[in-house]
């Protein structure tokens, strides 16, 4: 008996002392009802009330007269080419980054000499092809993180970070230069979607679920004293055991296969046998990595300073994700230097902050919330991104600018990857102002960038923690 209640008064002192409190920190009654007397009570707020009550906030908020200024004529515009849809899906970052590749390519040969045999031609390169070894080398980064770590306590932040996220389907561009440099590309026909391409929920909780069994199971044989060798063949089969549900649920990715490329009107010029390797020496035609710098606004830290991001990568062995951030000003000039040549660019956005979904329009002005509820919503980019608030969370390909006759852009407009009847024709038009507070990150290619900013661009970068509020993938 003597036993149960020291027990008892243990816990109970243990209770105690977990639940330290801040006095006058809780909701008293008297603060309830200043809260409660403080509220509105005229005719017009009950109205207000029944009206925000019945009705979606954003019909509500919505200034239609803003909707007026939207316009769709740029003055630096690149070629139009067919709008994908990634369904449900995290690929925004694989559709833009791919984007940009065919339109690269469509470019090269849309010249003049009539001797090139593919002059005129169009590829579309296959999403569920490249998404297939994404899943299978981010198992791999997840079980080898695992491992890395495995001397580490399972409370440790790195390791809680493996087992919170062992796989997702966002990214960045980095992930499409590594992936097709190691395992090449295929068009869109030799390697279609699937059901679980186009929805990846299912397909990835499944994978999350293994992958954090295996990831127990490599941590117990390391504390048990396995060797290097033995941990390497459990974790080849574990591997062996992913390749297998992915290859049930997004297909065996193609070895072999034929190709004919055709122009924009479906005319035939060349029919060819090819691998992955071989279709992307064709079309892509040299290395990604080191052709291009990622920048980033990140308002939080000095700028012209580059920063690194450990783990953000999707390949074990491949590139963390690195970025110069930069002034929006300097993002800006940078993104109208490449489309004045013609070429698009991966970028990505906050992009459901004050989008009309309807016409595809952006900008600052599009739903008025402040004057709905009787408040401000006055968080600048840097507040916005240091709370959570806000965050790069949707790759689109950026395509045309709208100059001013200083030079100065008024609108931008951005290719998107939810088919072609959403937005402005399956395009989302954004105002410059917008653009300055929601748009977070570029990819430029080194031609377009200047001999200082390349400089700057090789400083060593500083290390950042994949768990800051801004290093989320793009989805």
């Amino acid at each position: 008996m003597k036993y149960i209640l020291s027990s008892f008064l243990l816990l109970a002192a243990i209770s105690l002392s977990a639940q330290k409190t801040t006095p006058g920190g809780g909701i008293s009654a008297t603060q309830l009802h200043q809260i409660v007397s403080s509220q509105p009570s005229s005719i017009a707020d009950r109205a207000l009330a029944n009206a925000i009550a019945q009705n979606k906030i954003d019909d509500l908020a919505k200034d239609y007269r803003n909707a007026a200024t939207m316009t769709t004529t740029f003055s630096i515009e690149t070629p139009k080419q067919s709008i994908h849809d990634q369904q449900s899906s995290g690929r925004c970052w694989m559709f833009s980054g791919l984007n940009v590749l065919r339109a690269n390519f469509a470019k090269q040969h849309a010249v003049t000499d009539t001797t090139d045999a593919l002059h005129g031609a169009v590829v579309e390169f296959s999403q569920a092809y490249l998404f297939f070894y994404d899943q299978l080398e981010k198992a791999n980064l997840m079980l080898q993180g695992v491992v890395d770590n495995a001397k580490k306590p399972m409370d440790d932040t790195r390791v809680q970070f493996f087992f919170k996220n062992p796989i997702n389907d966002g990214g960045t561009f980095c992930g499409i230069a590594d992936l097709t440099e190691k395992y090449g590309i295929v068009p869109m026909s030799a390697m279609p979607e699937t059901y679980n391409s186009d929805n990846t929920s299912r397909m990835s909780k499944l994978v999350a679920s293994k992958l954090r069994e295996y990831g127990l199971e490599l941590r117990r044989m390391i504390a048990s004293g396995k060797s290097a060798a033995q941990i390497r063949a459990r974790k080849t089969e574990q591997l062996a055991t992913i390749y297998h549900i992915l290859a049930l649920t997004l297909g065996e990715p193609v070895k072999t296969f034929s190709y004919t490329f055709r122009d924009k009107d479906g005319k035939a010029l060349l029919t060819k046998e090819y691998t992955p390797q071989s279709f992307y020496a064709e079309t892509v035609g040299k290395p990604l990595n080191g052709s291009f710098i990622m920048v980033m606004n990140d308002p939080r830290r000095p700028y012209h300073k580059t920063y690194e991001v450990e783990y953000d990568r999707h390949i074990y062995d491949g590139h963390n994700w690195k970025y110069l951030n930069l002034p929006m000003d300097d993002i800006a000039q940078l993104a109208i230097s490449s489309l004045k040549a013609g070429h698009k660019l991966y970028s990505s956005y906050d992009v459901g902050k004050q989008l009309d979904r309807k016409t595809g329009f952006l900008d600052t002005a599009n739903y008025d919330y402040g004057t709905l509820f009787s408040t401000t919503f006055p968080m600048n980019k840097a507040d916005r991104i240091s709370t959570f608030d806000s965050g790069s969370t949707h790759a689109m390909t950026l395509t045309a600018v709208d100059l001013d006759a200083a030079g100065k852009p008024l609108k931008w407009e951005v290719e998107n990857s939810w088919g072609p009847s959403y937005g402005y024709k399956g395009y989302l038009i954004m105002t410059n102002r917008w653009f300055n507070e929601y748009m977070f990150r570029l990819v430029v290619d080194k031609a377009y960038v200047s001999e200082q900013l390349l400089k700057e661009f090789d400083q060593k970068p500083t290390e950042v923690m994949p768990e800051d509020p801004l290093f989320g993938t793009d989805d």
